[in-house]
């Protein structure tokens, strides 16, 4: 039996039932608290459903925010919560074709072809980053599931998200797993999924990436429709209010008010609330600047200075 597929086995009969992307009943009763939770044998019951095929394609993201409470497996207590400073090192694994298309711990459809991943204890769905400490190679996956449940392995990654990293071949590998925050429940294309990878490309802190995501991924409360609206008319005249600098956007107000303080020399700077996936963010952008060739010249000195997603906006209400 090769690395990723080293799931435990019932004990009732000769079949065999998974938790992680085949999770059965009397697990998902364990994690949910309701009757039947003191089980010492989670294995009793059925394999989770499979997606039907004569449903069309399966869908992406969904399901149900979910923490759930401790449950045990082969003697092991595992305490599922939310911590976000989770931080740790240990052995990843992957797990592939025997789980596709099954049902994941927190009601959504795994996919082996997208970048998610099974945790024992993270809330469900969140983003956390994996690096491979052998290679070097890191993602932002979607953690959507439960597993894995074997010695010292702390996440069990998909099989597009082994392959990123670099050790489908090897079945595991030594990783970094870093906890950033939920992921959204609606994301019907992973686009959002995709905007957390290219922040993660362009270096944007962890505690950053969403709300960056939130704003590449045009995730806006309604508020925010004259907002957008502006942004995508063509540029305006200085008769009209001049132009601003969108230099970032952030979750937390700290982050935005010493960013604001950082580019003070620059002019007026200015900090908009906006609604973001998960609450509030805060744009901070500078200006009103006269005319595009002033505009163009601070946006230089804005992403000279480690804003490298800034850019010249219309003014803006």
């Amino acid at each position: 039996m090769t690395d990723q597929n080293l799931r435990l086995p019932t004990r009732r009969s000769n079949r065999f039932y998974f938790i992680g992307a085949g999770v059965m009943c009397a697990v998902a009763v364990a994690l949910a608290g309701c009757s039947g939770s003191s089980k010492k044998d989670p294995f009793a019951g059925v394999g989770s459903p499979i997606w039907d095929d004569a449903k069309g394609p399966m869908p992406k993201g969904g399901g149900r925010r979910h923490v759930g409470k401790s449950y045990q497996v082969a003697d092991i207590w595992f305490h599922p919560k939310h911590e976000p400073n989770y931080s740790k090192t240990g052995v990843a694994s992957w797990y592939g074709p025997k789980f596709n298309r099954r049902m994941t711990s927190n009601g959504e459809w795994f996919d082996m072809e997208q970048m998610t991943a099974a945790h024992t204890t993270m809330e469900l769905p969140s983003y956390a980053k994996v690096t491979n400490l052998e290679n070097g190679r890191e993602v932002i996956v979607r953690v959507n599931d439960r597993g894995p449940f074997v010695n010292d392995r702390i996440i069990d990654m998909s099989k597009r998200s082994a392959d990123l990293l670099g050790f489908r071949g090897r079945g595991k590998t030594k990783a970094h797993v870093q906890y950033i925050g939920p992921a959204p429940l609606k994301d019907p294309t992973y686009g959002h999924l995709a905007a957390m990878n290219q922040e993660l490309k362009r270096r944007t802190p962890l505690n950053e990436m969403i709300a960056s995501a939130d704003l590449r991924d045009g995730r806006y409360g309604d508020n925010q429709s004259s907002y957008n609206a502006a942004n995508a008319a063509a540029p305006a005249s200085a008769g009209t209010g001049g132009y601003y600098i969108q230099v970032a956007a952030f979750a937390d107000p700290g982050n935005a008010q010493r960013t604001k303080e950082s580019l003070a020399d620059l002019g007026s700077v200015q900090i908009k609330p906006a609604n973001g996936s998960f609450g509030p963010l805060y744009r901070v952008r500078v200006g009103p600047l006269d005319n595009h060739a002033t505009a163009q010249s601070a946006l230089e000195q804005v992403r000279a200075r480690g804003h490298h997603d800034a850019v010249v906006n219309s003014a803006v209400n």
